[in-house]
């Protein structure tokens, strides 16, 4: 008796075949190493609502449009346009949390996120109608230009987070100076000078 072939067998072996060409997968390595605490914040001395209000005057003083301004959250926004044909817009977002039970001292989070948008024209066509012969499209040559995101990364750089950091604590003591002149302590002596 001969041997027969079982039917599904050539579908098998070309299935496992097919399997055996694609090439592994390569995994992606982890973009995150958690290695600093430091680069997205840092300890302010005054509370939580004064440390947000300061970065907001922060945020303002640079040309940001504020979207969202709470007691502990500001949110900003800046648009850049490098080249013609390239359009940035970074957002700030600063988070005021109380570092200690009185609340007197902050922990402010910091996170910048810029969007790269390119510019893209697509032709634009018309329809005529003619009579005998019905609609015909014709090409013309003007386009449309719109700004497609071509990419977004969040700001990593510690000199850039410790220059809005510096600026931030700028307002705070601006502050701080603004309260003592309010309750009658005025401006304290210069160093080279006696007091009155």
């Amino acid at each position: 008796m001969p041997f027969k072939i079982p039917r599904f067998l050539p579908s098998c072996a070309l299935a496992l075949a097919l399997a055996g060409c694609q090439l592994p997968r390569q995994p992606l390595p982890p973009q995150e190493q958690f290695d600093s605490s430091s680069t997205f914040s840092r300890v302010f001395d005054a509370t939580p609502e004064q440390t947000c209000e300061a970065a907001r005057r922060a945020l303002l003083s640079q040309g940001y449009l504020i979207n969202t301004a709470t007691k502990d959250l500001v949110d900003g926004r800046k648009n850049f346009q490098p080249s013609v044909d390239t359009h940035v817009q970074m957002e700030i977002r600063v988070v005021c949390a109380p570092e200690t039970n009185s609340g007197k001292t902050t922990l402010g989070f910091v996170t910048a996120q810029q969007d790269r948008f390119a510019l893209k024209k697509s032709a634009t066509a018309a329809s005529v109608g003619v009579g005998a012969v019905g609609s015909l499209s014709l090409p013309f040559a003007a386009s449309d230009d719109s700004l497609v995101r071509v990419g977004s990364e969040t700001i990593s750089s510690e000199d850039f987070y410790d220059r809005l950091f510096l600026l931030i604590n700028r307002f705070l003591l601006d502050d701080d100076e603004q309260d003592r002149q309010d309750r009658g302590g005025g401006r304290p002596p210069h160093p080279d000078k006696p007091a009155a």
